[in-house]
């Protein structure tokens, strides 16, 4: 077996699930869980719809590089978005089976292993970014986001030869589990500093149509660079999904989009490795890309859920207000994680992931996530509701004690 396999992390549902081993919660609460950001809202109606209209395409082979129109789809939703002068459907765009599988691929085809392959990410993160790092023979590099710093990468901290053997960079914006977001100048930056250090910057930008504010939806990479005229996009790539967009998890769909020159090679990439997107799903992604009433009906119900929990558990809890995402980063009563999640779920049912699991010890040796819980509100309201006022309830007795 690849002997990298034994470098990879357990998964943190893994070891929340051991956390919570031998515990037994209050039999008369159900259970809601706070941990995975899986949308419990219902899915899109008309990519099911169509999907089901499409089944017999079952029969088909899909190509790697999807079909024409789902590239053009793509490429005017993204044109649409971020303000882009053009985006060409042939050269810069590749449907993925979701960003978890694209970002993970997009790794293992852009590392160089013949020289130092160091790959920059968030800290905390996703644990897909350090999982396929580490398979791909790079070594992380973690930069860590904390709370004097907008829970945003300090970029600038980095020093000049620490940039030189970064080969690929990877940005989540609007972040998990922070809900920050990057503003266009950082963007911007960021490309410069690619342009002087040669990496490659991969921005994750799968919560970018989940934001509060309906006059500032968040930027993002191929935004920056049209505003700087680069509209070749080179050295930047996007990863964007109906996951989280059109509560379609399930459907396995998404994109990545930028630098042809990095393009071309992924699609090789991707024709051995056998990930093509089946055509029925092909055409429930063109339905849902092409319609934008439900997105925003989706942002307002995770307006109104923000709403009342942040209501319900600011008096208790000290957490960043997210401008996207639907996401909850709050700073724990007593500072431990760990402890916190696991008495919460015996005493009340509720599951919360502890920010531990999600980040690495930085360069002082604390870890950044330590001390903080993600709470991803993605249960329907009333249930959503109901777990903020039991951990509220928990606080509040926790205190008396």
């Amino acid at each position: 077996m690849n002997p990298e396999l034994d470098a990879l992390h357990p998964y943190p549902f893994e070891k929340l699930a051991a956390l919570k081993a031998g515990v037994t919660p209050p039999e008369g609460l159900a259970h809601i869980p706070l941990t995975i950001g899986e949308p419990q809202y219902a899915p899109y109606g008309a990519a099911l719809e169509t999907l089901q209209a499409h089944l017999v395409e079952m029969g088909r082979y899909p190509a790697t590089a999807g079909t024409a129109e789902l590239r053009r789809v793509i490429a005017d939703w993204t044109t649409r978005r971020f303000g882009l002068a053009g985006l060409d459907p042939e050269r810069q765009v590749l449907p993925v089976n979701g960003t978890r599988e694209g970002l993970f691929a997009f790794v293992q085809a852009t590392l160089d292993r013949t020289r130092q392959a160091r790959v920059a990410m968030p800290n905390p993160f996703y644990q897909i970014y350090e999982g396929a790092t580490l398979l791909a023979g790079g070594t992380p590099l973690y930069l860590e986001c904390r709370a004097e710093n907008g829970f945003r990468p300090d970029f600038r901290a980095v020093p000049a030869r620490t940039w030189r053997d970064v080969q690929l960079l990877f940005v989540c914006s609007p972040g998990n589990p922070t809900g920050a977001v990057m503003p266009l100048a950082d963007f911007q930056a960021l490309i410069e500093l690619a342009d002087e250090h040669d990496f490659v910057i991969a921005s994750d930008e799968c919560y970018s149509e989940l934001y509060f504010d309906e006059a500032a939806p968040p930027p993002g990479l191929l935004e920056a660079c049209a505003r700087l005229g680069r509209h070749d996009y080179r050295r930047c790539v996007v990863f964007h999904s109906l996951s989280k967009r059109s509560n379609l998890p399930g459907l396995r769909s998404g994109f990545v989009a930028g630098d042809a020159a990095l393009i071309a090679p992924f699609k090789r990439y991707r024709t051995y490795h056998g990930c093509a997107m089946s055509l029925p799903l092909q055409h429930a992604s063109v339905a849902a890309w092409n319609d934008e009433a439900h997105v925003r009906a989706n942002r307002d119900a995770y307006r109104t859920a923000f709403a009342a929990v942040t209501e319900v558990l600011a008096p208790v809890l000290d957490f960043p207000e997210p401008e996207a995402s639907f996401y909850l980063w709050p700073a724990v009563p007593g500072g431990d994680d760990t402890a916190f999640a696991r008495q919460l779920f015996a005493e009340t049912h509720v599951s919360v992931l502890p920010g531990s699991y999600m980040g690495r010890p930085g360069a002082d040796g604390t870890n950044p996530g330590s001390g903080r819980v993600r709470l991803a509100l993605v249960a329907e309201p009333d249930a959503t509701l109901e777990a903020a006022q039991r951990i509220r309830r928990f606080i509040e007795r926790s205190a008396r004690c």
